[in-house]
């Protein structure tokens, strides 16, 4: 379904689309220009489709959203976040986004999270990854990938463990304690975004 950040064309549209028989449901198009338009967009948009099918929001990726995602009913969600970060040296962890081109990485031995059990997580230091990066080396992008995508299915798992629990809120708030608290961590990823 689309119409932007307008009320009445979202809602039009959700009532034409939730009204046709299809196996699940998408929510696309320009969600406005902040996180409470997203949000907005949700509220007018959800209630006019079948909760008894998929629902699926398009374009969404940062761990944040999701969890506002998951309160308000989705199911599903991509987006090319993760591995665009990832090329550009910037990790998800519990603790925020790590970019691993810092020299504070330099002799930084450790896996990039070590509650991770992907294949980057086992076998690599964040020294070797920092030097990956730094050396132009495409091994840095495979690696990186591989581990944010691991890090946002096991974001999801845990997720849905917890509204098997009914503590979907008790777990949110744990990981943004976590997430939100390491601006250390993020003071150099928004120049990464943004260069070509």
């Amino acid at each position: 379904m689309q119409g932007g950040a307008y009320e009445t064309l979202r809602r039009e549209s959700a009532a034409f689309i939730g009204g046709l028989p299809f196996d699940g449901y998408a929510i696309g198009g320009s969600l406005g220009r902040s996180k409470d338009d997203m949000r907005s967009v949700l509220d007018w948009s959800l209630p006019a489709l079948p909760v008894d099918k998929p629902r699926h929001l398009l374009g969404i990726g940062e761990p944040i959203d999701i969890f506002d995602g998951v309160e308000r009913g989705l199911d599903t969600f991509d987006c090319v976040s993760p591995t665009r970060l990832a090329r550009r040296g910037v990790l998800l962890t519990p603790d925020g986004r790590m970019n691993m081109t810092a020299a504070s990485y330099r002799e930084d031995f450790v896996p990039i999270d070590e509650g991770c059990d992907c294949y980057t997580c086992k076998i690599f230091t964040r020294a070797y990854l920092r030097h990956l990066f730094n050396a132009g080396e495409l091994l840095a992008y495979r690696l990186a990938t591989i581990h944010n995508l691991a890090f946002m299915l096991r974001l999801m798992r845990d997720i849905r463990m917890a509204i098997g629990r009914q503590e979907l809120a008790a777990f949110r708030a744990e990981f943004e304690a976590r997430w939100l608290k390491s601006p250390n961590r993020l003071s150099d990823t928004r120049s990464q975004l943004e260069s070509p």
